[in-house]
C-alpha cells in the first residue's frame, strides 16, 4: 500500500475516531507523555492492507477505532459451585467488586441434561459448576441480579436451549420482558465432539435445536449472542494456535450455513454470532493468533457468505486464560502466568475476559483465588495504561510476521475440512471429520509432541521440570459438601410433589409432537419450563424421539 492510500485510511480512521465516544481518562504514559490513539506507517508499507486501521476491515487492528479509548473490555469472571444460593453469593461478590458481567459455570450433571437425583448424577452435583434443575435454580441463581442491566454468558452446549428457556423465565419472573436481554450462550455443540465430549443426540438433532435458537433470537432477542463458538476446550485438549484458530472459525463457518440454510439474512444473524479463545502462555503467538481471527472471519463472511455490514464481518471474542497452563506444584507462580496471558489476550483486543485462580488447577476457586484473578484485570485496565492505544503491536514485524503465518496455516486447515465433505460446504466436512475422528486425531497428535517435548526439557514449565526448589505450603481449597447433593435432590423432590404434573406432561407432550415435525422447539419448551419441567424431564423427552449418540470405538 503506498503512502497515499495510508494517508488516506488514516483520514477516515480519524473522522470515526472524532464521532465516537470516549471515555473520560488521561492517555499519557506514568511520566505524562500524551499518546496518540493509534500508529501506524508515514510512508510506503506493503503490509498495510492486510493490517489496515482500527474499526476497518478487514479488522486486523481490532472493531473499533476507538480501541480501548470508548470502553474497556468486559470482566466477565466464570463462576459456579454448589447450589444457586451459593453461586449467587459469589455473583454478588464479583459484580460488588468491579466484575461487568457474569459466567456461569454448570455441574457436570447438569451439562449432561440429567437432574441432579438421577443415579448417573450421584457424586457430582455442585462439583465443577452450580447444579440447575428447573427454573427456580435459575431464579435463586440471578435473585437481586437484574437481568435486564447485566449481561451474562452461560458455558453450557448440550442442553444449551433448555438452559437458555430457563433463563428466560427467570427473567420474566423479575419482570424482565425477553427483548431486553443481553448476553451468550455457547451452544456449540461441533467443538464437543472435536473436544469436551458433553453431547446428549447425534449431531443433526442439535443442529435443529441451534438453528431454532438462531430463529428466534433473531426475531425475539436482537442483542442476544445464541451462539460462541469455542476453542477454548480444543485448545485446552492439546491443540496448537493454529489448529485452535482453524477448527473454532471453520465451526464458526459452519453455523453461518446453518442460518442460511433456514433463510436467514447473514446481515441480521452473524452478529449473534461470537467466539471464545483460550490465551496460552506463548505471548505473541496468542496475540498473532487473535488478531488473524478477525481478518480470517471479516474476509470470509463478506466474500464466502455475502456479509455486506461491517457488524455481520465482525469477530467479537471472549478469552479465558489457559486452564492448562496452571500447575499444581508452585501454584503461586499460576499468578504469574494468568497475567501474562492476560495481557496478551488484552493486546490482541479481546471484549471481554476471564482470568483463572490461582488454585483452579486443584479445586474451584475460593474467594480469596477469585479476587486475586479479578484484581489481575484491574491493575491490568487501571494501572498499566496498554488501554491508551488502539493495537499498540500492530506494525512490529514479529507480531505481523506470525499473524500471517497463522493466517496462512489457518487456511490450509480449511481447505483440509471442506475437503473431507462430500459437497464443498464447511459443515459437511466438519461433520465427516467428527464421523472419521480426523479432529481428534489431530489433537491428540499435537498434544503427544508437546508432551513428549516437556519430558525431554525442550520444553521448561518452573516448578514442574525446573526451578522446582519451593518454600511453600499446602494451599487451602474449596470443598463442596455432599450435603449440597442431599439438599438439592430434596428440594427437588419438594418441587415435583408441589407443581401442576398435568401441566407439565402436557407441555412436555407438545414439545415431543413439535420435535417429531419440523416447527420451532422454543416457545413450547418455554412452556415446559414455565410449568416446572426439570432439564432432565425435558432432555430425556427429546432423547425419547432422537435417540442418543455413542461416540465409535476407534483405535
Amino acid at each position: 500500500m503506498n503512502a497515499e492510500e495510508i494517508e488516506a485510511g488514516r483520514a477516515r480512521w480519524q473522522a470515526r475516531f472524532d464521532r465516537s465516544a470516549k471515555r473520560d481518562a488521561e492517555f499519557r504514559t506514568l511520566s505524562g507523555l500524551e499518546v496518540d490513539p493509534v500508529y501506524g506507517p508515514t510512508g510506503d508499507d506493503p503490509r498495510f492492507e492486510r493490517i489496515g486501521w482500527p474499526g476497518e476491515y478487514p479488522f486486523t487492528r481490532g472493531l473499533h477505532a476507538t480501541g480501548y479509548r470508548g470502553k474497556t473490555w468486559t470482566i466477565r469472571q466464570f463462576a459456579g459451585f454448589g447450589n444457586a444460593r451459593q453461586t449467587n453469593e459469589r455473583y454478588k461478590m464479583i459484580l460488588g467488586a468491579g466484575g461487568g458481567g457474569l459466567s456461569v459455570a454448570f455441574d457436570m450433571p447438569t451439562l449432561m441434561g440429567r437432574d441432579s437425583d438421577d443415579p448417573r448424577s450421584l457424586g457430582e452435583v455442585g462439583h465443577c459448576g452450580v447444579a440447575i434443575d428447573s427454573a427456580m435454580d435459575m431464579d435463586l441463581l440471578f435473585d437481586g441480579i437484574p437481568l435486564g442491566d447485566i449481561t451474562t454468558s452461560m458455558t453450557i452446549s448440550g442442553p444449551a436451549v433448555p438452559i437458555f428457556c430457563m433463563y428466560v423465565v427467570a427473567a420474566e419472573r423479575q419482570g424482565v420482558p425477553a427483548g431486553r436481554l443481553n448476553g451468550t450462550l455457547q451452544t456449540d455443540i461441533f467443538k464437543e465432539y472435536i473436544a469436551q465430549k458433553e453431547w446428549l443426540f447425534a449431531p443433526e438433532p442439535h443442529l435443529r435445536l441451534i438453528g431454532d435458537l438462531m430463529e428466534f433470537c433473531a426475531a425475539e432477542i436482537p442483542a442476544y449472542k445464541p451462539l460462541s463458538v469455542s476453542g477454548y476446550h480444543i485448545r485446552e485438549a492439546g491443540s496448537t494456535a493454529a489448529q485452535e484458530l482453524a477448527f473454532t472459525l471453520a465451526d464458526g463457518f459452519g453455523y453461518v450455513e446453518l442460518g442460511l440454510s433456514r433463510g436467514l439474512d447473514v446481515d441480521v444473524f452473524a452478529p449473534g454470532l461470537s467466539f471464545f479463545f483460550d490465551a496460552h502462555i506463548d505471548f505473541f503467538e496468542e496475540i498473532a493468533k487473535f488478531r488473524a481471527a478477525r481478518r480470517i472471519w471479516a474476509r470470509w463472511m463478506r466474500d464466502v457468505y455475502g456479509a455486506k455490514t461491517d457488524k455481520a464481518q465482525w469477530l467479537r471474542f471472549h478469552t479465558q486464560t489457559a486452564g492448562v497452563s496452571l500447575t499444581a506444584q508452585q501454584p503461586y507462580n499460576n499468578v504469574v502466568r494468568t497475567a501474562i496471558e492476560a495481557l496478551a489476550a488484552v493486546l490482541g483486543g479481546t471484549n471481554s475476559l476471564h482470568t483463572n485462580a490461582l488454585d483452579e488447577v486443584l479445586a474451584l476457586p475460593t474467594e480469596k483465588a477469585a479476587e486475586i484473578a479479578l484484581r489481575t484485570q484491574q491493575v491490568i485496565m487501571e494501572e498499566t495504561e496498554v488501554v491508551n492505544v488502539a493495537d499498540p503491536l500492530g506494525g512490529s514485524w514479529y507480531v505481523e510476521a506470525l499473524t500471517d503465518r497463522l493466517e496462512r496455516e489457518a487456511e490450509e486447515i480449511f481447505a483440509k475440512i471442506r475437503d473431507m465433505g462430500s459437497d464443498g460446504t464447511m459443515t459437511s466436512g466438519i461433520l465427516r471429520g467428527i464421523e472419521d475422528g480426523w479432529f481428534m486425531s489431530e489433537i491428540a497428535e499435537a498434544a503427544f509432541d508437546y508432551q513428549r517435548k516437556l519430558e525431554k526439557g525442550v520444553k521448561r514449565i518452573v516448578g514442574v521440570n525446573c526451578h522446582t526448589a519451593s518454600a511453600e505450603e499446602p494451599l487451602e481449597i474449596l470443598r463442596v459438601s455432599h450435603e449440597v447433593e442431599r439438599e438439592q435432590n430434596r428440594v427437588l423432590a419438594e418441587r415435583r410433589a408441589r407443581r401442576d404434573q398435568a401441566a407439565v406432561d402436557g407441555a412436555l407432550a407438545a414439545m415431543v409432537q413439535v420435535a417429531r415435525g419440523e416447527g420451532n422447539l422454543i416457545p413450547v419448551m418455554l412452556d415446559a419450563v414455565r410449568a416446572e419441567a426439570t432439564l432432565g424431564e425435558i432432555c430425556d423427552a427429546l432423547r425419547g424421539v432422537w435417540g442418543v449418540y455413542t461416540e465409535p470405538a476407534r483405535f
